[in-house]
């Protein structure tokens, strides 16, 4: 029987490493690296729309957001049509941290698979697309306790 999540978590935590190295950023560590391709792809993204892309509960969106917008990555609007809503914005240092993000991504994804040959890599891609999608349907047609 193959590990499958014992596998990804390694590489998930060897990923996280090469980030740190990378980037050596202090505020914007690689936990929030995720927020920042999410919210910069889609400024005016509700919280809840973020928390459903990131795969979290709504709080853990809440805090990461309070923590982004104390260092000044993001900025909460409420929704003009339902007070309710906050969506979220990108500011300029978010905007500007972006780019440098993805290259490091990029060099690690070409690290990882520099010696993978490009049949391999769509089956492996393909297979992943198909275990992510299926972790979803399970989280997303769970009910709330």
């Amino acid at each position: 029987m193959i590990f499958i999540m014992k596998k990804i978590n390694t590489i998930s935590r060897c990923a996280v490493l090469y980030r740190n190295d990378k980037l050596n950023d202090k505020t914007l560590t690689p936990l929030y690296h995720s927020y920042v391709f999410i919210i910069t792809k889609n400024p005016g993204i509700t919280q809840d729309e973020l928390a459903s892309e990131l795969c979290i509960n709504k709080s853990n969106v809440t805090r990461g957001l309070n923590n982004l917008e104390e260092m000044g990555f993001v900025k909460r609007m409420v929704d003009e049509n339902d007070k309710r809503v906050l969506r979220v914005y990108p500011t300029e240092k978010m905007i500007d941290a972006f780019p440098k993000i993805r290259k490091v991504l990029k060099d690690w994804n070409r690290y990882l698979t520099d010696d993978i040959n490009e049949e391999e890599i769509e089956i492996f891609q393909s297979v992943l697309e198909r275990i992510t999608n299926r972790a979803k349907d399970y989280i997303n047609g769970r009910e709330e306790v």
